[in-house]
């Protein structure tokens, strides 16, 4: 299993290069839990990072709007990232995912084959009245996605966990697997949840509230030693 920590800004760059990690995650938290970061700064931070990590971008909390999600996403792509993500918060069926998710893979790969695109959505999505996240699996294979992300969109001090059982994930993850996908999870996961999340065979742990100096969403930042730490966590699994 690999480590993404989500970063916000220049400062954040440079302390989670220097610990351990690795995908480095740029997001704008005032945007929400996928909100997205203006493309001059993803692009300072690409050339901060420049190979040393892979980096993955945000492109919003989207709505059901293919053409500007598009747009976004080939935006996104030519800041050099590795990996785009896709939040389908205002996303209400199986055919809208599929068809937002088609539209920002083709605007992507006619950028680059090289980034991956990665559809995510809201394991609290009953909440918000969106996409539900046991459809991800079915709308990553038939869109083209390299991916799925599970987060949750109201920061709240909740966890994935609160929303979805371990044994339900599990049966998301295997889903995944047989269409050769990457499955992250994010969401309140700390390094309390590390085995479970290993013998669950999740692909990629994603981070940020756990790895601050406090858990409050906006005002919090990275601590380096709290990324060491969870990272050496991860690795004694490996």
């Amino acid at each position: 299993m690999r480590l993404l920590v989500s970063i916000r800004d220049i400062d954040e760059a440079h302390l989670v290069l220097k610990a351990k990690c690795d995908i480095i995650d740029i997001k704008n938290p005032e945007e929400g839990s996928l909100g997205a970061s203006h493309p001059n700064l993803v692009r300072e931070i690409v050339e901060i990072i420049d190979g040393r990590r892979e980096i993955s971008g945000t492109i919003g909390d989207l709505p059901y709007l293919p053409g500007t999600a598009a747009l976004a996403a080939l935006g996104m792509a030519t800041t050099k990232v590795n990996y785009i993500k896709a939040g389908l918060y205002g996303v209400r069926t199986i055919n809208e995912a599929v068809n937002i998710m088609k539209w920002i893979v083709e605007a992507v790969k006619n950028e680059s084959n090289d980034v991956k695109v990665i559809a995510c959505a809201y394991a609290d999505y009953q909440q918000i009245n969106s996409i539900s996240p046991f459809t991800l699996p079915m709308i990553g294979y038939k869109s083209g996605c390299e991916g799925v992300l599970i987060d949750i969109k109201n920061k709240s001090g909740s966890s994935v966990f609160d929303f979805i059982e371990a044994k339900e994930l599990r049966r998301i993850v295997k889903e995944c697997h047989n269409y050769n996908l990457t499955i992250a999870l994010a969401g309140g996961l700390g390094i309390n949840d590390v085995e479970t999340l290993i013998q669950l065979d999740v692909d990629i742990m994603g981070v940020r509230r756990s790895v601050c100096n406090n858990y409050e969403w906006l005002k919090a930042r990275i601590d380096p030693s709290k990324v060491i730490r969870l990272y050496e966590e991860i690795k004694k699994y490996l």
